[in-house]
């Protein structure tokens, strides 16, 4: 090897070779806040149980939700804790996976040890997104499949009753029930970005993670403002629930598209900007 080729490359090395995905996912799982998500997911569904046990179930005259069929079968329980955890509970780990992994890195001041590797920023970038969407994923799995565990001993298998008074066979609510889990996952993909991206911007974990939840309690709010018009059909809250699209006696695409196609548009959109801006900042951390 000659005297230029070495000064340019360490023998042996190679840019795909970096930071395996093996090595990124270990790394996140022995963490204590993944431990601490895991085990608050896992919880609830027991915590929901005592308190179906301790004040029974809602009964709400001339309304029937997810809530008030809660202790009808499994597949409902389950049903009820995915429904408890849209809109808010199941953002926490979305963005804490993917807001806390890049400004962490830059908050230990060990990023810059990393790209000294050398590992390019945008596979950095590419492999802790990844392993973040997948924590991400299992965390929102983790819900509904606890709760389907509980509810299945604690209530039965049975069909899965629905609000509009008739049922699915539990052979057919179970892949329905699975759908409405990936759109979940699908509709929180621009949470994911948004953290993501502020992660890349700045040095402080709690900044991106908390300006991620607080940007989406943000589009909540304006979301139930009616006077908005169709203007809220823009927002990605609006579409939030449309997983219960799911679980109709006939299957409804109609919302659980438009919300899957904004979601990922404002995703595509936020990453570029991530890999965009991270490619030019420079690491002094």
């Amino acid at each position: 090897m000659s005297a230029t080729s070495t000064a340019t490359a360490a023998a042996g090395y190679s840019a795909r070779r970096t930071l395996p995905l093996r090595v990124e996912a270990v790394r996140q799982l022995r963490r204590r806040r993944t431990m601490v998500i895991a085990g608050v997911l896992a919880a609830l569904p027991f915590v929901v149980l005592v308190a179906f046990r301790i004040g029974g179930t809602p009964d709400r005259p001339g309304r029937t939700t997810f809530i008030e069929l809660a202790t009808a079968s499994g597949p409902n329980f389950a049903a009820t804790l995915l429904f408890m955890g849209t809109g808010f509970l199941l953002v926490i780990p979305v963005a804490l996976f993917c807001g806390d992994t890049v400004a962490s890195e830059a908050g230990w001041s060990s990023l810059r040890y990393l790209l000294a590797a050398p590992v390019p920023r945008a596979r950095l970038l590419a492999r802790k997104l990844t392993v973040g969407l997948a924590f991400s994923a299992a965390a929102i799995l983790l819900l509904p499949l606890v709760g389907l565990a509980v509810g299945t001993v604690a209530y039965g298998w049975g069909d899965l009753q629905l609000p509009a008074g008739t049922s699915l066979p539990a052979a057919e609510a179970l892949p329905r029930l699975g759908l409405a889990v990936l759109y979940v996952f699908v509709a929180e993909l621009v949470v994911a970005a948004l953290a993501f991206w502020l992660s890349t911007a700045t040095d402080a974990p709690l900044g991106a993670v908390g300006g991620a939840v607080f940007l989406t309690i943000v589009t909540g709010v304006l979301d139930a403002i009616t006077a908005l018009g169709d203007l809220r059909e823009w927002i990605p809250a609006h579409w939030q629930y449309a997983w219960a699209d799911a679980l109709q006696p006939q299957l409804e695409w109609g919302g659980m598209i438009q919300g899957a196609s904004l979601s990922v548009s404002y995703a595509i959109v936020l990453l570029a900007l991530a890999f965009r801006g991270f490619a030019r900042k420079d690491i002094v951390s």
